[in-house]
């Protein structure tokens, strides 16, 4: 096995035995998939903007923000790609190329250090919280996301390099996890009180979505190890090509989808509060 030390399993494949055609297309295409669809839902955010109250606006305009921030990174991270893995003639598959960048998960990090509070923060300016504290849901959401994140970020460096390290990491970023489901779950209850039962409908599938596809990166992190059934790394193609398919569900439901619920849970409180953008004078 080379020697690249705290670099991600990906390069470790790219080193040894290298990615099909398949398997290297598969990964650049769904990389490239996630920004496309972050751009495109840029554009429904900041279409749909007006359709709510303007108390509730908020929540459309950090939308905004992770789309762009989620599609300048994951660009990033696409041409990361293409740029650290060339095409050996002699094997017919693509090889970690001498010289070039190694290919870097901390892209995402740094992306989901921008996007996770404000993911957080959003659900906040769209319910009424009917007994918890604004303030400290607001801090415990930014502090348990961050600490989340970093932690997580530092353990990605020893997935191959050192199992035990890769482990601890993972574990404290696990239980910050835990904590910001914790808090999930007390917003969307306390939210769901006394509100119309089509906007409790949409906060009920956002729990259930926020649930799934949050469960997803734990899952994205240790793949090389779901693939190995051990405490070896799987060095494996499928595992990298899986990985990346799963990072890729994930924002987008947890970014994408995620927005789309919460502007349909503030098109509801709107109309109920009065304000039916549908039925506004527009020529005035």
């Amino acid at each position: 096995m080379n020697n690249l030390g705290n670099a991600t399993f990906e390069n470790y494949v790219g080193a040894t035995t290298g990615f099909s055609e398949m398997a290297y297309q598969m990964s650049a295409h769904v990389l490239t998939l996630g920004y496309a669809i972050m751009l495109a839902a840029l554009l429904y955010f900041i279409l749909t903007m007006k359709t709510v109250s303007p108390k509730y606006r908020i929540s459309s305009v950090l939308s905004v923000v992770v789309m762009v921030s989620a599609a300048l990174l994951l660009f990033v991270q696409a041409n990361n790609w293409t740029s650290s893995m060339v095409f050996d003639a002699s094997s017919g598959r693509y090889m970690l190329g001498d010289g070039n960048d190694l290919f870097n998960n901390g892209y995402r990090y740094l992306n989901w250090l921008i996007d996770v509070p404000m993911l957080l923060f959003q659900i906040l300016f769209v319910v009424t919280l009917k007994r918890s504290s604004f303030s400290s849901v607001r801090n415990g959401f930014w502090f348990s996301g961050v600490a989340m994140i970093l932690t997580g970020y530092v353990g990605q460096f020893y997935e191959v390099s050192n199992p035990t390290l890769f482990f601890i990491w993972g574990t404290a970023s696990t239980l910050f996890f835990f904590h910001i489901l914790y808090l999930m779950k007390k917003v969307i209850d306390e939210g769901k009180e006394g509100v119309p039962p089509q906007a409790a409908k949409y906060l009920g599938t956002i729990w259930t979505l926020f649930l799934v596809s949050w469960m997803l990166y734990p899952g994205a992190y240790l793949m090389p190890y779901l693939f190995s059934f051990s405490l070896e790394p799987a060095l494996s193609e499928t595992a990298v090509v899986a990985r990346h398919m799963t990072y890729t569900i994930a924002d987008v439901s947890s970014k994408v989808i995620y927005g789309i619920l919460l502007t349909l849970t503030a098109q509801e409180l709107s109309k109920a509060e009065g304000f039916d953008y549908d039925k506004l004078d527009t020529t005035s």
